[in-house]
């Protein structure tokens, strides 16, 4: 081929574009976490949190989350010669992001390390490793969750609970005998009641004797089993006592294969990674925990745990979001300049930080709250908080993973993308573990049924009282939206939704960071403020606050 050809064929140099976002320390470069494990009582984790950043920062770590999300699971109901065995098939990816959030601690660190501070480091951890893969801290979530529950049993947390809390990830389908680390997921959704569980059909007969540690035979389907490939279910079913928690294990206490049966896996949008599935139980057995009937006060020690994760781990689907963007706005050009030098641009990048270091922070001011639970404020700061918290932390993010998406164009559309995953992934955590009705209700429930809890976030929001008038004239219309108690569960998202920006704002203003909180109510307090992101009022340095949040520390 002549030379002039050989130019011909030479279409464009690849200019003008970035390269992925990976081998970086995300610890070290997001200074709001930083801050806020220093802040919340975690200061002694610095070095092990910023060695985690460093490992999930990481090109391999990275390509781990999309080969899982790349690579559904598969279901196989019977082995080769016909006998049921319920078996999740899953990526080799999957089993390394379950091993390393297990080896970690991300299941168990409060459970057995007891230095203050302890629910801090976790949701550190679990912010940074949701912002790899989502999914697989499903399962992750519910094993810690379930030693609050567990231990209403004590004979039953006596057995389970040193092999769930150990740090070793053993996924053989296996009795417990056998085994040298559990994992325990959840099943209360039934067809017919969806989040009303009191509505459910499943039923349960003692084989022996009635009561607490003691075996039943359970009889019914659940419509929404998450992770099923985990040793142990905690579910509801009806007794003679009414609605009771049981811990139903995959093997019978003789070694044969408990009738827990898997019918299919749910095939979701978003949480690919992770296994969802429909299941029969037939004659399956069970230990009750605690009494019969008082199955939802108990799992709810559960649930509660479970809630909070989904603010930790929307909160770091904001901040692997706002990574990407300011990484490529960093390094792309439109019209003559750096899209990062450009106002309107800085306007909306500086919105959705914004965004994520409230989110940070009230999601961290809640694990601060979980450390502290003998102190009264703490604990009715954490009741209310976090239904006010996952109401609203999880409703933004969608909204917030799709302005993030348009800041990059068209390159966000690809599904070779970190984007399209984010995006997917977003409603989930708004819709699992309580929706956003439910979550209103449960605000309201705190404060009819829990004496003090109402007074606890007022307090807290007041702390900073004389530090931004915003504020302060916030709470007072949060005030007067309280003192009418009339259509008060028709009104119940408004007075969430400022409960969370009063406590998300308050919070912002503890950190005594003046530029970060000062434009959070200024963008979200003012009055004719609006809900688009990028309508920062004039008069914030919005290239300090991308700076501040930029990866490249």
């Amino acid at each position: 081929m002549s030379e002039s050809n050989l130019n011909l064929a030479d279409t464009h140099d690849v200019f003008n574009q970035p390269y992925a976002l990976e081998n970086y320390n995300s610890y070290l470069s997001d200074v709001a976490l930083r801050e806020a494990v220093k802040r919340e009582g975690a200061a002694w984790a610095d070095t092990p949190v910023s060695a985690f950043g460093q490992f999930t920062g990481s090109a391999d770590v990275i390509q781990w989350g999309f080969q899982a999300n790349k690579n559904k699971p598969e279901f196989r109901s019977h082995d080769r010669y016909g006998r049921r065995v319920d078996e999740v098939e899953f990526h080799p990816a999957y089993h390394k992001l379950m091993e390393a959030s297990i080896v970690n601690g991300l299941h168990s660190l409060p459970w057995t390390d007891k230095r203050s501070g302890s629910n801090v480091h976790r949701a550190a951890l679990s912010y940074l490793m949701s912002q790899v893969d989502a999914g697989h801290g499903c399962p992750i979530t519910m094993t810690f969750a379930a030693i609050p529950t567990l231990r209403k049993q004590p004979d039953i947390a006596a057995r389970w609970e040193p092999l769930i809390t150990n740090r070793y990830y053993d996924p053989r389908n296996l009795p417990l005998e056998q085994k040298t680390g559990v994992t325990i997921g959840m099943a209360m959704t039934e067809k017919q009641g969806g989040s009303d569980v009191r509505a459910n059909t499943t039923r349960a007969f003692p084989v022996g004797q009635r009561g607490g540690g003691q075996l039943y035979e359970l009889v019914g389907h659940k419509y929404f089993v998450s992770a099923p490939m985990c040793d142990g279910f905690l579910l509801l079913a009806q007794t003679e006592g009414g609605l009771s928690c049981f811990l139903v294990p995959r093997w019978k206490p003789d070694g044969s294969k408990n009738p827990l049966q898997l019918q299919q896996l749910k095939n979701k949008m978003g949480n690919v990674s992770n296994a969802s599935s429909e299941t029969e139980l037939r004659g399956a057995l069970g230990w009750l925990i605690g009494d019969e009937g008082r199955g939802v006060a108990n799992i709810l020690e559960m649930v509660a745990l479970t809630r909070f994760d989904c603010m930790i781990g929307s909160a770091g689907g904001m901040r692997q979001a706002v990574a990407q963007i300011l990484h490529h706005c960093e390094h792309r050009s439109a019209f003559g300049k750096l899209l990062v030098d450009q106002p309107l641009m800085q306007n909306v990048l500086a919105d959705l930080v914004l965004e994520s270091e409230a989110a940070l922070a009230l999601a961290m001011r809640m694990a601060r709250g979980l450390d502290n639970q003998d102190d009264e404020h703490e604990k009715l700061i954490v009741r209310i908080g976090t239904a006010v918290g996952k109401y609203w932390i999880c409703k933004r993010t969608p909204p917030h993973a799709y302005e993030a998406m348009e800041c990059i164009g068209g390159s966000a559309v690809m599904e070779d993308s970190m984007m399209p995953r984010l995006y997917r992934e977003a409603p989930v955590n708004a819709i699992w573990e309580g929706s956003g009705n439910v979550q209103c209700l449960d605000m309201l429930r705190a404060m009819a049924r829990t004496p003090g809890s109402l007074e606890a976030l007022l307090q807290e929001v007041e702390s900073v009282r004389g530090q931004n008038k915003l504020l302060d004239q916030h709470v007072q219309n949060l005030k007067q939206e309280l003192a009418d108690m009339n259509d008060i569960e028709y009104r119940a998202r408004v007075i969430v939704e400022k409960m969370a920006l009063a406590l998300q704002a308050s919070t912002l203003l503890h950190a005594d960071n003046p530029l970060v909180a000062d434009a959070f109510c200024a963008a979200r307090l003012q009055p004719g403020t609006h809900q688009m992101f990028g309508t920062i009022p004039r008069g914030i340095d919005c290239r300090a606050i991308i700076d501040r949040a930029s990866p490249h520390q």
